[in-house]
């Protein structure tokens, strides 16, 4: 994406999600691979699978039913999943095109459940009475991958910022 900053998906929690922009949590075609993962797992209705993507991502993502049934209809349409009425529910079910769909690219779906693990561990501190120190974090952090880039290679000037950087997290920790 040109002129914007992405954070590498492996290096933080937030991997993937963009500081001053629209946050996404799920790629393109991914909130597709993770209905169809929890489907894997047996038979569920809209509401659970929503619930289920809300809980894997420690609270941070909720899925919305204007993402969730949308999906769900396209992956009925190709014949992917089933949709059966239990107990007045619609309830689906992965079918056997939906496991072959699934099975295409394992990596894939290792990487959502990988990334909602650590929004999951991340979350326990995303309480909405401390979400206002994210916007000056996200600045502290772009302010420290700059710095980075120009003191790259010069030992003096990466050993101070180190050393800078060490020192706000013990103040930090100690307040």
């Amino acid at each position: 994406m040109a002129g914007e900053f992405r954070w590498q998906q492996n290096f933080f929690p937030w991997g993937g999600m963009h500081f001053g922009g629209r946050s996404r949590f799920f790629d393109s075609g991914e909130v597709r691979l993770a209905l169809l993962s929890l489907l894997s797992e047996g038979p569920k209705h809209g509401y659970q699978l929503m619930k289920e993507l809300g809980e894997r991502s420690g609270g941070i993502y909720r899925a919305s039913a204007g993402s969730v049934y949308p999906t769900l209809q396209q992956m009925e349409d190709e014949e992917l999943v089933i949709c059966e009425l239990v107990n007045g529910r619609r309830t689906y079910s992965l079918t056997d095109a939906g496991r072959r769909e699934l099975e295409k690219d394992p990596d894939a779906v290792r990487r959502i459940w990988e990334r909602a693990e650590r929004w999951e561990e991340f979350g326990q501190y995303m309480k909405p009475d401390v979400l206002h120190i994210m916007g000056p974090l996200a600045e502290l952090a772009k302010s420290a991958w700059r710095t980075a880039g120009r003191v790259s290679g010069n030992r003096e000037k990466e050993d101070r910022m180190r050393s800078i950087i060490d020192e706000a997290r013990r103040d930090l920790d100690l307040l």
